[in-house]
Formats: C-alpha cells, sequence, structure tokens
C-alpha cells in the first residue's frame, strides 16, 4: 500500500482512524499547519514550520490510535494559493518520509508505533502534483 495515494471514502481502509480534513481549510502552508495542529492537537509549542511539524508527526505520543489515516476531502483545494510549487512538493515528500519512518520504527514506551497513510480525494491537481512527487 502506497504512503500517499488517491482515494474516494469507499476505497479507504477500515481497520484505521481516520482523520478528515477539508483541504478547503488548508489553501496555503499556514493555513495546513494551523488546521493539522488543530486536528492532531499538537502541544503548545509547535513551531508552525516545515521542521516543527516533521517533529510533531514523528511523534505523535498523544494520539491513542495505532492507525491513522490523514483523508484530505476537496483535494483540488490543497495549498491552492502556495505560490511556491517547490514548498509543496517538499511538504509531500516528508509526508511521505514519515509514513515511511513510522513503517519501519519500533516503537518505546514513550512514542509507541504507529502506521500512519495520506489519502486525498480525486482530483485533477492532486493527481499531477503526486505524479511530479514520483
Amino acid at each position: 500500500m502506497k504512503n500517499i495515494a488517491i482515494a474516494t471514502r469507499q476505497e479507504l481502509p477500515e481497520d484505521f482512524g481516520i482523520a478528515e480534513i477539508d483541504a478547503s481549510r488548508t489553501t496555503t502552508l499556514r493555513e495546513f499547519y494551523e488546521t493539522m495542529a488543530e486536528v492532531f492537537e499538537f502541544p503548545d509549542y509547535f513551531g508552525f514550520n516545515l521542521d516543527s511539524f516533521d517533529e510533531m508527526m514523528n511523534d505523535l505520543s498523544w494520539i491513542e490510535n495505532e492507525k491513522i489515516l490523514i483523508y484530505f476531502t476537496h483535494s483540488d483545494k490543497f495549498l491552492e494559493k502556495e505560490r511556491n510549487k517547490s514548498k509543496i512538493l517538499t511538504l509531500l515528500d516528508l509526508l511521505d518520509a514519515t509514513c515511511e519512518e513510522w513503517r519501519w520504527a519500533e516503537g518505546d514506551d514513550l512514542i509507541p508505533k504507529k502506521e500512519l497513510l495520506i489519502r486525498f480525494s480525486p482530483g485533477e491537481r492532486i493527481r499531477d502534483l503526486l505524479g511530479e512527487m514520483e
């Protein structure tokens, strides 16, 4: 199963806790960070930048679910106002790497092992962005 993919709601695995995010709330990087901080209840020290986001997503010790799927609806709105495409691709690469790191993580008492997947609702723009990643 790919870490990041396009899927309809019906195609989502049933054994994952699903965090559904309306991508129209994530049209800029700042909105993306704010939305993710709210949905995942990031600690107060979250810095609303890529490095801090990476740190949060590689911890998730406060999340009880062991299998987490982030599903973006309205995917054509995902970072649509972000002018720098390389920043979007960097974020998508980071999300992919984070999913991969969780796949091989051992887990311990401080940070229990998780499984993380990212899915986007079907849309031409996200299909093009994901195609540029590969």
